[in-house]
């Protein structure tokens, strides 16, 4: 508990030091803040790629849109034009009112394994930017660059405005909440946890929450990419789905967890499809490959490229890959893609997992409906429209799918219609995600609740307060002195 009270004394009841500051030196603290983190960039990329496994590349860009998000958001409240953080005294009939954005209070954050750094400073650098006082859960599996941060955070910030905690969440977290202390929940994870998480607190009514969960997001290919002239447009498709699919080795919220393909093309697509799953680049994050490059800009003839497929970040997962294709497999699908499901380095000790791509998928099989967060790649045939609008109204998770076309009428039409109302975003031809971060990021049903973006989330870890008086000289004279 004593993280507990060092934040407790940084909020004050709303009068501590940084909840007073201005915005203008909130925004300053947090500018000298990644001065200082650019200083780490390199030893944060080489933890990242080390300790979860991301490629160096992907490692990155991961603290580069890191560093990007922080820069917009502080572009997006400096812009004269943003009414919301450079409000004046405005009358509304015989009332003037002044309306500012302040702080919640003490927001408990907690990120996820997969990108420590940009998902947890989504929620923390608007939080903090807000006024509000930050206590960290450090994730059990990639906490290590949290690590690295530390120093800055003491140097850049007031005493106690961000508090770490690390260890196990279900140890540490519920004490925490049970104390009524704690005013808004950021949780960046699972759906069962964020609900336990949020009963343990004693007045969860007032508990200000913004969760991303899980997503069974969608790939649609429709009958029409099928026919003939339609090849490029749908070899395009396969690679942008393989893309969405297994980037990071599909441990991704926005990753395409399922593939929708007509029935009587879906033996011959799985076949292609599998082909070029063979031909992904499979070994350790810092591992480089030299490929031909046929681009006329670039000078060399080869470019250096890294491992698509890396190791997962512990047994657990592999235990679960496994589970998930054993099911499919029992009840009729086969893995398609050579060696798919395969250890590379040895059963008991490796986790890096040839990706399995799974034909024919049904709903009788658990992949068909569990979020896989992981190489596992199904392909589910259809016979007409209605089983894909089904799956989309029933589903669990609404965060967002991709339909890949050549029209713009017809089936495409129906289904942007129906999904309109069931997902948080549509994708056209291209694979789901969250960028760019000035675009809303949300999510509906168990996939989300509250709005990511470079002013959304500003909105999300604030509340409006309002003052206002009578237009008559008493007042005005009162507010004058005041201002």
């Amino acid at each position: 508990m004593t993280v507990l009270e060092s934040a407790k004394r940084a909020w004050n009841g709303g009068a501590g030091t940084w909840p007073q500051m201005s915005l203008a030196g909130r925004i300053e603290a947090l500018e000298k803040l990644f001065l200082k983190l650019a200083d780490k960039r390199e030893e944060i990329v080489s933890i990242l790629m080390w300790e979860i496994g991301k490629n160096r590349k992907d490692a990155e860009a991961e603290f580069d849109r890191t560093v990007s998000f922080a820069e917009q958001t502080i572009a997006a409240i400096k812009s004269p034009s943003n009414n919301e953080f450079n409000s004046d005294w405005e009358t509304i009939g015989k009332t003037r009112a002044f309306v500012r954005r302040a702080a919640i209070g003490i927001i408990l954050c907690l990120g996820p394994f997969n990108y420590p750094l940009n998902e947890t400073y989504a929620t923390l650098i608007p939080a903090l930017l807000m006024g509000n006082v930050v206590i960290m859960k450090i994730p059990t599996i990639g906490g290590l660059a949290h690590l690295l941060a530390m120093e800055a955070f003491a140097e850049a910030l007031p005493s106690g405005v961000v508090n770490f905690v690390s260890g196990s969440g279900r140890e540490t977290m519920p004490p925490l909440m049970k104390t009524a202390s704690i005013d808004g929940l950021a949780f960046i994870g699972g759906s069962a946890a964020a609900d336990s998480l949020i009963k343990s607190h004693p007045e969860p009514h007032r508990l200000k929450l913004f969760l991303q969960l899980e997503a069974k997001n969608m790939a649609i290919f429709l009958p029409d990419l099928f026919e003939e002239g339609n090849k490029h447009a749908l070899d395009r498709a396969i690679s942008e789905t393989i893309t969405g699919s297994l980037s990071y080795n599909g441990q991704r919220c926005t990753a395409l967890k399922i593939i929708f393909v007509p029935g009587e093309h879906s033996e011959a697509f799985s076949k292609v499809f599998a082909a070029k799953v063979d031909s992904l680049r499979v070994g350790l994050p810092w591992q480089t490959w030299e490929e031909e490059c046929d681009a006329p800009e670039v000078n060399s003839k080869k470019t250096k490229k890294y491992a698509n497929i890396t190791p997962l970040p512990g047994m657990k997962r592999v235990a679960y890959m496994n589970k998930l294709i054993s099911d499919a497999t029992s009840k009729g699908a086969s893995i398609v893609n050579t060696n798919g499901g395969s250890i590379l380095g040895g059963e008991t000790e490796s986790t890096l997992m040839i990706p399995a791509v799974l034909y024919p998928v049904d709903a009788t099989m658990d992949i068909y409906e569990e979020e896989q967060f992981g190489p596992v790649v199904p392909i589910a045939p259809y016979d007409d429209i209605g089983t894909i609008l089904k799956y989309g109204r029933e589903g669990k998770y609404g965060q967002q799918c991709s339909i890949f076309t050549t029209q713009g009428h017809g089936s495409a039409a129906t289904i942007l219609d129906h999904f309109s109302s069931v997902f948080g975003k549509v994708n056209i031809n291209s694979q789901c995600g969250r960028s760019p971060d000035t675009l809303p990021f949300s999510g509906r049903r168990s996939s989300a609740l509250g709005v990511m973006s470079v002013m959304d989330a500003l909105r999300e870890f604030s509340i409006p307060t309002v003052v206002t008086y009578k237009e008559d000289g008493f007042s005005s004279s009162v507010v004058e002195n005041i201002s």
